[in-house]
């Protein structure tokens, strides 16, 4: 199965560099010209299933494409919640870094185990059940991290310290 993984755009500006989570935050006017360059650039391939978190900031990058339509939209492939520390930048958090597993743990939400966990199950678990050939998921920075840990192999601190911009778009076969 080929995945075509695409963060979503650019957020409103007061989030950029933020840990948003669960926020139901909208795109930025460059993250809506973002989404429609992205939509253009696969306008014609064909994804036999199209994914798609649940968020605002997701539903709107996935929007121009034409797969809109085919979509199923899931809070399984939302960010990790992080409770009352979401839309804080790291200097508004309070927490001294010693380590990723320290640092992520010490905030409050979504367990970093059940985050993992939900992450796992629909890649590895849920979507081989559909037989698909090519899928399309537009979805967070943190979701395909954990993906990456996951596919190469890597520590969890090692894939979250992936640089995965705006509307990225990370390919992997599984």
């Amino acid at each position: 199965m080929k995945i075509t993984l695409i963060r979503h755009a650019e957020v409103e500006e007061r989030y950029i560099g933020c840990f948003n989570g669960h926020i139901d935050i909208e795109l930025s006017n460059k993250g809506k010209k973002e989404a429609k360059i992205l939509a253009h650039t696969y306008a014609n391939d064909e994804f036999d299933a199209v994914f798609c978190s649940d968020l605002k900031r997701a539903k709107q990058t996935l929007k121009y494409f034409s797969h809109a339509k085919d979509a199923v939209y899931t809070e399984k492939l939302r960010e990790k919640s992080l409770g009352e520390h979401e839309g804080k930048k790291f200097e508004e958090l309070g927490i001294k870094y010693e380590n990723f597993g320290q640092f992520i743990n010490s905030l409050d939400g979504e367990r970093f185990d059940d985050f993992t966990s939900r992450i796992k199950e629909f890649f590895y678990d849920y979507l081989p059940t559909l037989q698909k050939e090519n899928v399309l998921i537009i979805t967070h920075a943190g979701v395909i991290r954990t993906l990456l840990c996951f596919y190469q192999n890597i520590t969890i601190e090692k894939a979250f310290s992936i640089d995965i911009p705006y509307g990225s778009i990370t390919k992997i076969k599984i």
